[in-house]
């Protein structure tokens, strides 16, 4: 059993800890023990009872509505929303409480269901990626353990790693595209993803993996020489290292395409040079390639 505070629903349910006292108060919606200095303790049940009322909120019931309705009837019209795959926070959501329960079934239903509706890709982009920009703020600031953080974040690996295999065909396009992260990056989902869509649309993948030390790279490179490089940063903490560890590559391989996504990246993407393509999409990817 996990054991919350109210900052910690604020930051998962994207409720303010004012409105949750108040929705307490007024409402009684949760019930929460206190500690022996009368600080406020949630319990997972109260953690899920809350994201439900957040989404039947956010999606135009009223809060005095809500608590009237018994834990079932609250259930099954959650359920109901869910179904609605144009509503990309909804399914947010719902992956995050399938996170918090470690239930791989209803991570995988909520999945699948908006990939027959809208294709692998736009839920990726639309979903996956906010999905695990969220979670992954949330274990930063350990409102979430990192076994649940693990759990989720393997499950979407296998979905793109199935979704490569069937696109290991002979390449159609000359051009070859080597995708690595630099040393001490291990957020690989980015990653794995574009070089699916570099496989599906004919390219030439050479896929490093993770935490890959330069020296690697001048080795791989002399024996497959890329037309780009492809790469994502998270851990850089500041526009000074992003650019130190990016210039590296484009000293060093002055003929190489670089390309780069990544949080930390694009929130500094005007101050970047011009040389590296800074990428927020499929569509900007594919754009670059284009260009080629």
């Amino acid at each position: 059993m996990g054991v919350y505070s109210i900052k910690d629903l604020e930051k998962i349910s994207g409720i303010k800890a004012h409105t949750i006292r108040i929705w307490e108060r007024r409402y009684g919606v949760i019930e929460p023990q206190r500690s022996d200095t009368n600080i406020r303790k949630y319990s997972d049940t109260d953690l899920k009872r809350i994201i439900n009322i957040s989404i039947l909120n956010q999606n135009g019931l009223k809060i005095s509505k809500i608590a009237c309705l018994s834990s079932e009837d609250l259930k099954q019209k959650v359920l109901d929303i869910c179904t609605d795959v144009d509503n990309s926070n909804v399914q947010i959501e719902s992956m995050v409480v399938s996170m918090l329960e470690l239930n791989e079934s209803k991570f995988n239903e909520v999945l699948n269901n908006n990939i027959s509706n809208i294709g692998f890709e736009a839920v990726v982009e639309s979903i996956l990626f906010p999905f695990l920009d969220r979670i992954g703020v949330l274990w930063q600031t350990g409102t979430i353990t990192p076994a649940q953080e693990h759990f989720i974040s393997n499950l979407v690996r296998q979905k793109l790693i199935v979704a490569i295999d069937k696109h290991m065909d002979t390449p159609k396009n000359d051009k070859r595209i080597t995708f690595f992260l630099p040393e001490n990056e291990l957020h690989e989902i980015g990653l794995l993803f574009y070089s699916l869509i570099a496989r599906i649309d004919g390219y030439n993948v050479v896929y490093l993996g993770v935490s890959v030390p330069f020296e690697d790279i001048k080795q791989v490179n002399e024996i497959q020489k890329a037309d780009v490089f492809f790469t994502s940063l998270v851990n850089a903490p500041t526009k000074k290292e992003i650019n130190k560890i990016l210039l590296r590559y484009t000293e060093s391989f002055p003929d190489t395409l670089l390309i780069v996504t990544g949080h930390q990246v694009k929130m500094h993407k005007n101050e970047i040079p011009d040389s590296i393509q800074v990428i927020s999409s499929s569509n900007e990817f594919r754009e670059c390639l284009s260009n080629l």
